[in-house]
């Protein structure tokens, strides 16, 4: 599954259990009904304000109650790899259950493809930071992510961010990798692609200002990486907005 091909949608599942597992992470929140879920040797319901984490590569099989509706989100797994560390199922808090509620709206009316990864690249935000006290990172890896955050639309070298983290470069690659999937230039892209998306999207900035607001002086090298990265050039959304 390519980091473009997110989806969110509802979904309703039958009585008769099913088995299955796949190559990307996959979330599973409540709308109404019930849904009996076994993932690996747990199992648990999905009901009101608990929803499911199936990481990817787990077996899972299901069980849904009558007239049940779901809010499921398909993730790369590259995109959170450290959803592999989380429960299985996980309590919903307010700002959760709140933000569910408005997918379920949504999502009853047409959105296009741009709105709904917006929406779900939120509610992955929204999950990392209720779950995040369960993802147990290295604190020199979460010192280097918390500054790639902060400064991902300038140039890091690979030393200045292994120093800010007290560790070797070559420390801080294996380290960073193995914890959070991807190397610490892959984040920084994923960081700016994302950023880029949401920019474009708001069509304030021409995209010379969005690359450059992204980090990129060069528009050419800005829309060669946007290009590979969703499959669609940044002058996408100039046309979209016509």
């Amino acid at each position: 599954m390519s980091l473009n091909n997110l989806t969110l949608e509802l979904r309703s599942y039958s009585a008769e259990t099913d088995n299955h597992l796949h190559d990307y992470h996959q979330l599973v929140l409540p709308v109404s009904g019930q849904l009996d879920i076994s993932v690996g040797n747990q199992s648990g319901r999905v009901d009101s304000d608990q929803a499911a984490i199936i990481s990817a590569g787990k077996d899972h099989g299901f069980s849904g109650s009558e007239g049940n509706c779901f809010v499921v989100a398909d993730i790369p797994d590259q995109l959170a790899p450290e959803f592999e560390q989380l429960p299985a199922f996980i309590h919903l808090n307010p700002a959760l259950n709140q933000y569910v509620r408005f997918l379920h709206q949504q999502l009853q009316q047409y959105n296009s493809a741009s709105t709904q990864r917006q929406m779900l690249l939120l509610l992955i935000q929204l999950l990392q930071e209720q779950c995040g006290h369960q993802l147990r990172l290295d604190r020199r890896i979460a010192v280097a992510r918390n500054y790639l955050d902060q400064h991902f639309n300038t140039a890091i070298s690979q030393r200045q961010l292994a120093a800010v983290a007290s560790l070797s470069p070559r420390q801080l690659g294996e380290l960073f990798r193995k914890q959070l999937g991807m190397t610490p230039q892959q984040y920084v892209i994923e960081k700016r692609m994302q950023q880029a998306w949401q920019l474009l999207e708001q069509g304030h900035l021409s995209i010379q200002q969005v690359a450059d607001a992204v980090g990129y002086s060069s528009l050419a090298a800005f829309s060669d990486r946007f290009r590979r990265h969703f499959d669609i050039p940044p002058s996408y959304f100039r046309r979209v907005g016509k």
